[in-house]
């Protein structure tokens, strides 16, 4: 099966749990994160398929460069400690993202 099969088109506007802003859905793409804190919510085991059960929260805690100048996100979830990587958005909070790239954590063996 190819990446693309694994992947569920889900672009929905949400509260975030973590800074509690409102984030708009991308229009371009699935949003899968918040772009003011960074921070996701581990809902999913392939993008958009909303089968995980965990719930927990997906800390960003390294940038990783990706193909055709395009970055991830690296996360680790709060509560199960799977690790996880997203695209990320346009809009996403770039200082945050210097943040995190100034201040990277080893990415632990999930």
């Amino acid at each position: 099966m190819n990446d693309t099969a694994k992947f569920t088109m889900k672009d929905e506007n949400f509260i975030c749990e973590v800074c509690g802003k409102e984030v708009t859905k991308l229009g371009y793409t699935a949003r899968d994160h918040c772009p003011y804190c960074l921070r996701s919510k581990h809902v999913d085991i392939n993008p958009g398929d909303r089968a995980c059960s965990c719930y927990g929260i997906l800390e960003p805690i390294a940038i990783e460069s990706a193909k055709k100048d395009k970055y991830k996100i690296v996360y680790v979830c709060s509560k199960c400690g799977m690790v996880k990587r997203n695209i990320m958005a346009r809009d996403d909070n770039y200082d945050k993202v210097l943040e995190i790239m100034a201040n990277p954590v080893d990415i632990p063996k999930s």
